[in-house]
C-alpha cells in the first residue's frame, strides 16, 4: 500500500511552491488543500489555530525534505493486569510511546516497535490520531463505536500491519470519521478493532466495514462485529455482547 506523500522529483522547486501556495490558501476558517508534486493531494477543514499549526508543520516538513501525512498519529501501549477491569486502572496503564506526522517518522517508529507475536498477553497497542486518547469516554470517541475482527495469533501481525498502512495512507472510506485502531493481544487469539466517531451514522459505519474488508482482503469466513462505546461503558467490556455482525 502506498502512503500519501509528495514525489521527490524536482524537490527543491516543488517544496518552495507548495509551501507558498499552502500558506496563501489559509485563513481564519481555512479549508486547506495541501498538494504535493504531480497529482497527490488531500483536503481537510481546520479552524484558525489548527490551520496555523498545520501550515507550520507542513512548511517545516517540506523544507526538511520529509513527506507529511494527512494526520498526526500517536502510538500508545497498555499492559493489562489479568482479572482487573476497573476504568481507572486501565487509564493509569495507558502509556504514550511515540508520535509522528511524516512518512519517515512513521517508519522510524514502526520499525522499532516490538512485533505482535512477541508482545505479552494481555496487552493492547493503540494507533490514534493526535488529540484522541484510546478511551471510550474521550470526546472524539464517546458517541462512536468500533468494528472488531478476531484473528488467529499466527496471522494477526500481517493484518495489523496492512491496517496500519491503510490508516497512514488515508485509504479507508470516511477517513475523517475514523479515530484510530487497536491491536489486542490475548491468550488464545488477537483482536483488531477500528474505532469511529459516530455509531448512529449507519452509512458511515457500514462503509467503514466494507473498506476494512477490502483493504485487508479478509478471507471468507471472517466475521466482523460492531459495538458502540456506550454499550462497552455499560457492560465494562470491549469485545463481549457485540450488537452487529457483518
Amino acid at each position: 500500500m502506498e502512503l500519501v506523500a509528495e514525489k521527490k522529483e524536482n524537490e527543491n522547486n516543488n517544496e518552495s511552491s507548495n509551501a507558498t501556495g499552502t500558506q496563501a490558501g489559509l485563513d481564519s476558517s481555512a479549508s486547506v488543500s495541501a498538494a504535493g508534486s504531480d497529482s497527490n493531494s488531500y483536503t481537510l477543514t481546520l479552524n484558525a489555530k489548527d490551520a496555523d499549526e498545520f501550515r507550520e508543520r507542513l512548511a517545516r516538513d517540506l523544507k526538511a525534505g520529509l513527506h507529511p501525512l494527512k494526520h498526526k498519529f500517536v502510538f500508545w501501549y497498555t499492559r493489562r493486569t489479568p482479572g482487573v477491569r476497573s476504568q481507572s486502572s486501565y487509564e493509569d496503564n495507558i502509556k504514550k510511546i511515540v508520535e509522528f506526522s511524516t512518512v519517515e517518522g512513521f517508519w522510524v517508529s514502526y520499525c522499532h516497535l516490538t512485533r505482535p507475536s512477541s508482545l505479552p498477553s494481555p496487552t493492547d497497542l493503540h494507533l490514534f490520531k493526535e488529540g484522541i486518547r484510546p478511551l471510550w469516554e474521550d470526546s472524539a470517541n464517546c458517541n462512536g463505536g468500533k468494528w472488531i475482527i478476531r484473528f488467529k495469533k499466527v496471522v494477526s501481525g500481517r493484518f495489523w500491519e496492512d491496517l496500519v498502512l491503510a490508516l497512514m495512507g488515508d485509504q479507508l472510506d470516511y477517513g475523517d470519521n475514523i479515530c484510530g485502531a487497536v491491536l489486542s493481544i490475548r491468550f488464545n487469539e488477537d483482536i483488531v478493532s477500528v474505532w469511529n466517531r459516530n455509531a448512529s451514522d449507519h452509512q458511515a459505519v457500514m462503509a467503514l466495514r466494507d473498506a476494512i474488508k477490502r483493504h485487508l482482503k479478509l478471507p471468507h469466513g471472517y466475521v466482523m462485529e460492531y459495538k458502540p462505546h456506550d454499550a462497552s461503558l455499560r457492560d465494562n467490556s470491549s469485545y463481549r455482547n457485540t450488537w452487529l455482525r457483518g
